[in-house]
């Protein structure tokens, strides 16, 4: 029997460590990266759809296989404007419309990754579902977002990365 070597890595990782861009090109040809500023919570999932796969070798015992895999990011961030203009930022404002279309006008083009520059990053096209958060009196104006990913996510080489 073997001991267990204490690990190095002792310092935990900041949950602020993702970014998240837009593509904003309207032609669909090159992309043209926008930061969407003012996350306050990023959450990126992968969720898997098991199916039952037991079969009279397995004696009893249940099997499931991966048949399927999707990915969806949810997030809250800030409504972002211009002090003097008080127009909406540009990308944030392209997810809430993308948000109210339907067919091909309902996707969007994103990619997330570390901020640090690790290694982390991908990228994929997502529909949008945005849902107004802060509003008490008191609040800042918030939005939670949802993209749910339509089709594959793609590891991309980070933007960050040295």
């Amino acid at each position: 029997m073997s001991t267990p070597v204490e690990p190095a890595e002792t310092e935990t990782a900041l949950a602020r460590r993702y970014r998240l861009d837009l593509d904003t090109d309207a032609t669909g040809t090159t992309p043209v990266w926008a930061w969407v500023p003012g996350i306050q919570d990023f959450a990126p999932k992968v969720e898997p759809t098991q199916q039952a796969s037991t079969t009279y070798d397995d004696e009893g015992w249940a099997d499931q296989t991966v048949t399927e895999l999707a990915w969806s990011i949810e997030f809250t961030m800030l409504h972002r404007c211009h002090p003097s203009t008080k127009a909406f930022n540009a990308a944030q404002e392209k997810l809430r419309l993308a948000a109210e279309q339907f067919g091909s006008g309902a996707r969007v083009h994103v990619r997330w990754y570390d901020r640090d520059g690790r290694d982390e990053a991908y990228e994929g096209y997502a529909l949008v579902t945005w849902e107004s958060d802060g509003t008490a009196t008191d609040d800042l104006d918030s939005v939670k977002v949802t993209l749910t990913g339509k089709g594959k996510r793609t590891d991309i080489t980070n933007p960050l990365a040295a």
